[in-house]
């Protein structure tokens, strides 16, 4: 920990890594965290959203419904976990020690991680091919060139903000959250005469399982894949900051631009189907074709700067998720690996050929069905406490919260095997062993509720509720204890087991 007063440059390093802020160090507002979160979702990706959301085969308004609701309910989910970091001023993954052990989190931590890093690989690999696309229209070249260039500037804007830091990063989505905010405007307004209101309101109604298949993937798609690095960017709050503020804000800021985005490209796949089929293979690139030329760069600009602010959060916070596994590395270096991997897994994607859409979609639920047992644990386990985190207790597998306690390592491994039994993804292959469960009276593998990523809602349900019943009285039993020590920070990054606490200690 830090005990340092003077401010922080926004260019220098910074070196807190999983331990916990110090109370010098915390400040801000909860009005400060609209910032981050607008500009990590105010990419313009929101509007290939809705060419998704319609290719469950349901209407314009089922589309609007599922929409609203999936982003508004997930993004609501991120908000009460950023509680925990108010609570305890320590990144999500070890935070969430307190529910699943402190060693026993780490399997929570691989999971973080790689979704983490799977995002900010996807956020890069688009605005690669969207750039790539810009410069063909342009006729300045899109070829495999452009594609290496493109790389390597937004690589290292991203790595760059990820290695420096907090301060680094609130100062970025400030300014990605003005500049993306007005240009996206200026997209909105010049392509708004291709909506054609005839052909949207003729798209038929799909199924009631259609429906909830299309919620479940905008909750995958939005809050679910942000939950479990929330906390990360209110840790530096004090502790007296509104609760309230904290869920409002967070709520707030992230669903505002997906909300709008996302109704927006309703209108446009509805209107043209060419569209809505180009948007599977390019998901950025395919939106340049309605624009005029004198716009590209704009949206070049918009683009790649949204892209950028999701994954500069991204690759912040899975350094935090991979240092919270327990290896002995300080974040920084964290984050440059994590940069080395988003790098190659963008190398594959952009050219590695085949559809975009089908590894994303098999991405998304894969991983969403066991970060969604996650977040239904960690959940439960915030609204269980009346206290702020033990500390000390944080980082020893001695202390209250356990090293790897049965109940909730349990519920996350019933979770996970449920929910991908409830699920399938017909993009990819290598996601056929999916669907297990569907054949137990829910039509198959190729019935009515196949594709309505049931697994989610279920694996997320079964970590809320089985935390609730059977984790209370142990929350209890945690929270009545005394004080614990502090601990070096230099403890932080390897958990060790210190001697038991003794009462001078306290």
């Amino acid at each position: 920990m830090t005990d340092s007063t003077k401010p922080r440059s926004a260019l220098q390093v910074e070196m807190q890594g999983i331990d916990v802020i110090a109370d010098v160090d915390r400040k801000g507002s909860p009005r400060d965290l609209f910032w981050p979160w607008f500009a990590a979702n105010v990419s313009v990706l929101g509007i290939s959203y809705g060419s998704w959301v319609l290719g469950f085969g349901i209407s314009f308004g089922q589309a609007t419904i599922a929409s609203v609701i999936g982003i508004i309910v997930s993004f609501l989910l991120c908000g009460f976990v950023s509680l925990a970091g108010k609570r305890g001023s320590a990144p999500t993954m070890v935070l969430s020690r307190a529910a699943l052990g402190v060693r026993g989190n780490r399997v929570a931590s691989v999971l973080s991680w790689i979704l983490t890093v799977g995002w900010e690989t996807v956020l890069t690999a688009l605005a690669t091919l969207a750039t790539a696309t810009v410069f063909a229209r342009l006729g300045w070249g899109g070829g495999d060139v452009t594609k290496v260039v493109a790389l390597i500037v937004v690589a290292l804007l991203i790595i760059a903000g990820g290695v420096i830091g907090f301060d680094l990063i609130m100062r970025m989505q400030t300014v990605i959250t003005i500049v993306t905010g007005v240009l996206t405007i200026g997209y909105v307004a010049l392509v708004y005469p291709h909506i054609s209101w005839a052909a949207v309101s003729a798209i038929p109604d799909g199924s009631n399982e259609a429906l909830v298949g299309a919620l479940v993937f905008m909750m995958t798609g939005f809050g679910l894949g942000w939950v479990n690095m929330a906390a990360d960017y209110s840790r530096y709050l004090p502790r007296h900051t509104s609760s309230a503020g904290v869920i409002g804000w967070t709520t707030f800021g992230a669903s505002l631009a997906p909300l709008l985005l996302v109704v927006f490209g309703l209108l446009l796949a509805g209107s043209d189907a060419d569209l809505s089929t180009a948007i599977s293979a390019d998901p950025i690139g395919a939106l340049t074709t309605l624009l005029p030329t004198w716009y590209l760069v704009p949206f070049a600009i918009v683009a790649v700067a949204g892209l950028i602010g999701g994954a500069v959060l991204d690759i912040y916070s899975s350094g935090l998720a991979l240092t919270s596994t327990g290896l002995p590395i300080k974040r920084p270096v964290a984050a440059g690996i994590d940069g080395v991997i988003m790098v190659l897994g963008t190398v594959y994607i952009v050219f590695g050929g085949g559809s975009f859409f089908g590894v994303f979609q098999g991405f998304l639920i894969t991983l969403g069905v066991p970060i969604a047992a996650w977040c239904g644990i960690m959940l439960a386990d915030i609204l269980l406490r009346r206290q702020n985190y033990d500390e000390g207790d944080l980082y020893r597998p001695s202390g209250r919260y356990g090293d790897v306690p049965a109940v909730p390592m349990v519920l996350l491994l019933v979770g996970t095997v449920v929910g991908w039994g409830l699920v399938t993804n017909s993009y990819a292959d290598w996601l056929g062993w999916q669907g297990y469960l569907l054949d137990l009276g829910l039509g198959g593998r190729e019935g009515a509720w196949a594709f309505s990523n049931l697994g989610v809602l279920v694996a997320l349900l079964i970590g809320f509720l089985g935390t609730l019943i059977l984790r209370a009285g142990a929350v209890r039993r945690q929270e009545a204890l005394p004080p614990s020590a502090p601990i070096a920070s230099d403890l932080a990054v390897t958990p060790v087991a210190p001697p038991v606490k003794a009462p001078e200690a306290i």
